[in-house]
């Protein structure tokens, strides 16, 4: 792979980031902050954090998406801060982990700031108010990375204890803990259609399935340790990053590795971005360097090849970027394989051989065409013994050339015979059911004896003549559990025209229930899911596609009844009506609502909260969110009644109702030790209060002060 454009800097480039401007923003280890222009990598602004990153394997600093915005770990990683970019100023400082901070992260929303530590904490703070705002679950070991979901939806958070924990922000519950590797987990990224992938210090790639938490597969071929995961065009492929300078690359609808060394650079890669406009990877190194690369170059190369007809020239450009199969270009010249190898077939079996190796001779220069060309010319060496028995009726004879030749199946005296046979065990079928006809039926199929794929299916017919007239009547009835049933017990029955036409029922079902779904029509979609239910072929899907529609019904219905209880529970656990216009709609009006309340929050106004969450609060599924914003107001009413010095007894009795509420929580924590130092006097021991949680906290447990 050939370099497009680069850049070489000073210091190891530590983060890099495509802003929603459009611009490339570039960190090194020395914290310069460079904007460059994405199509020159000529540079167009910067400034200095002066924060020197010793170590940068994790996440040392992140950037909201607008650029507004950045975290950072200090130097001696024992604070994380965030910064408003414009200003420079900071507006929270993170010194609450026990040991170093280990990697931070910025929502795609920016809403919050997020602290990883080795002490396997995770603090979440306000971005607006620099306040903490709650934290995420625990892990027992150090947090290697963070990461997010595209709409914001779920954070993941990996550790060296093995584990991932995902988190849903919208509802403040934590979602899975996934457990798969037997070594730390060092790297993530969420991936579409409800999948994610991990990678572990021993190099385990797994890919999950976020419906129900079990590992889809395990990726095979990755040799060194990765350092940055993407994916890319629209989750098609798999990019991995390694510590020797190599991009793995994975097609993310089979999982096979395409490449182990599409990319070889001479550094360590520190960072890894896409380009889904321009189709480009960009590469940031442990030298500084910045290179990018067009994931499918030699595209317009083939296209001129292709003209020339210089096929073997196209082979080779695939070989070195295999990703070149995924391009139409490439397609036009499958296609044209294809059909070249159906008319050089035709000629082979009109015995002009000639004529054949001529068309084939345009690939004979690509090896893996060439091997193919050649099995086909030695396959049909005997097709002219082929012809003449099958047409001088030596069926059994030209039944063994057949499983001999696998090719002759294709062709037209192959499947003149097939039909032949299709029409004489149709018959013989019929004789059979009769109890004076099976001698005749024995008669009709007497030229296929001895050939073994159609001996055991002859004996069937005769032994089971019975099963055949069940068969029948489960048909006539539409009774399609039974029919399949019968199928599966006795596979001779496929050979009957009953099956063809059952099959290509099944088929037509699910293309009229697919067009109905496509234009909303849900009723006459159920209608036509509810028999494919019995087909095998179709029965796992069209169960999941039941329940995604009675839950869209009952969702949509729930809506224009304005029962929002309902619709706001459902589209709390379901990813799928998160994405209707519906789902946005409700959840846009619960960000502008909690962003409001957010503002009463910093306040400490718990009525103002109240006030702009009053339609959430019987609604169950919102109740972890709703504590996690009360628990704020009260902490911040906490934290000015010890910055006045109120009344010690009151502000005790304060502390001691937010932990019978929220239990003990960092915030809480924190905050006692700063009480303590206040009122050294105090003999309140947090040990031996009455301790509630956050889970078990409810709507009616509101009261205007904490110190009440």
């Amino acid at each position: 792979m050939e370099v497009l454009r680069s850049k070489n800097f000073k210091d190891a480039i530590v983060h890099t980031q495509i802003l929603d401007d459009g611009r490339l923003l570039i960190v090194d280890a020395k914290s310069t902050v460079r904007y460059l222009d994405l199509q020159t990598l000529e540079l167009l602004d910067g400034f200095k954090a002066n924060i020197h990153h010793l170590r940068y394997k994790n996440k040392v600093i992140e950037f909201s998406s607008d650029g507004k915005y950045f975290a950072i770990l200090k130097t001696d990683s024992k604070e994380s801060r965030l910064y408003n970019t414009k200003t420079k100023k900071v507006i929270v400082k993170v010194d609450r982990h026990h040991g170093e901070a280990s990697c931070v992260g910025i929502d795609p929303h920016s809403k919050y700031m997020f602290s990883c530590g080795d002490d396997g904490k995770t603090f979440v703070m306000d971005i607006q108010s620099g306040k903490l705002v709650f934290t995420l679950p625990m892990h027992i070991d150090a947090v290697n990375d963070i990461v997010f979901s595209c709409d914001g939806n779920l954070v993941a958070t990996c550790s060296y204890d093995k584990k991932i924990s995902l988190f849903n922000l919208t509802m403040m519950t934590q979602k899975y803990k996934l457990k798969a590797h037997s070594d730390p987990v060092m790297k993530m990224t969420f991936i579409g259609h409800n999948r994610f992938f991990s990678v572990d210090k021993n190099n385990q790639g797994i890919i999950w399935n976020l419906r129900n938490a079990k590992v889809i597969t395990r990726l095979d071929g990755i040799h060194d340790d990765v350092t940055q995961v993407i994916t890319a065009e629209e989750n098609q492929f798999l990019f991995l990053a390694t510590a020797l300078g190599y991009v793995l690359v994975y097609d993310l609808k089979t999982y096979e590795q395409l490449s182990k060394k599409y990319i070889k650079v001479g550094s360590s890669i520190t960072s890894l971005v896409f380009d889904e406009k321009s189709k480009e990877l960009i590469l940031s190194c442990n030298d500084g360097n910045v290179s990018v690369y067009n994931i499918y170059e030699g595209e317009e190369h083939i296209n001129t090849l292709l003209r020339e007809q210089r096929y073997e020239d196209i082979q080779a450009y695939v070989d070195v970027n295999p990703l070149l199969e995924y391009t139409e270009i490439h397609s036009r010249v499958a296609n044209l394989w294809q059909n070249t190898l159906a008319k050089a077939k035709l000629h082979l079996q009109k015995g002009d051989k000639k004529t054949a190796i001529a068309l084939l001779g345009h690939f004979k220069n690509v090896p893996a065409k060439n091997k193919i060309m050649q099995e086909i010319i030695l396959e049909y060496a005997d097709y002219d013994k082929f012809v003449d028995v099958a047409k001088g009726g030596k069926l059994l004879l030209a039944y063994g050339l057949a499983n001999q030749h696998p090719m002759y199946k294709e062709t037209p005296i192959y499947k003149s015979l097939e039909q032949r046979w299709k029409k004489a065990f149709a018959l013989a079928q019929k004789h059979a059911l009769d109890p004076k006809g099976m001698d005749t039926a024995r008669e009709i199929l007497a030229p296929y004896r001895g050939i073994s794929d159609k001996t055991k299916l002859i004996q069937d017919l005769f032994a089971q003549a019975e099963v055949y007239k069940r068969f029948k009547i489960a048909l006539g009835q539409k009774d399609f559990k039974i029919t399949f049933e019968l199928i599966k017990l006795h596979p001779f029955l496929m050979e009957f025209p009953e099956y063809t036409t059952i099959m290509n029922y099944g088929d037509t079902l699910y293309i009229k229930s697919q067009e109905f779904l496509n234009v909303g029509d849900t009723h006459s979609a159920i209608k036509m899911i509810r028999i494919l239910v019995d087909f095998p072929d179709f029965a796992a899907e069209v169960k999941e596609m039941m329940l995604d529609i009675e839950s869209k019904q009952k969702f949509f219905k729930a809506v224009k009844d304005e029962d929002i209880v309902t619709a706001y529970n459902m589209l709390d656990i379901s990813a799928d009506l998160q994405d209707t216009e519906d789902g946005k709609r409700l959840q846009e009006e619960w960000n502008k609502d909690l962003a409001v309340a957010s503002a009463h929050a910093v306040e400490g106004d718990a009525a103002g909260i109240e006030r702009a969450l009053s339609s959430y609060m019987m609604i169950r599924s919102k109740y972890r969110a709703l504590a996690t914003v009360f628990g704020w107001c009260y902490m911040v009413q906490l934290e000015q009644a010890v910055a006045v010095k109120k009344d010690k007894f009151l502000i005790e009795e304060g502390i001691k109702n937010y932990i019978l509420n929220f239990g003990l929580e960092d915030q809480i924590l924190s905050l006692y030790e700063i009480f303590i130092k206040k009122f050294p006097s105090s003999k309140l021991n947090l040990e031996l209060l009455t301790k509630g949680s956050l889970s078990m906290w409810r709507p009616s447990m509101i009261v205007e002060s904490i110190l009440d």
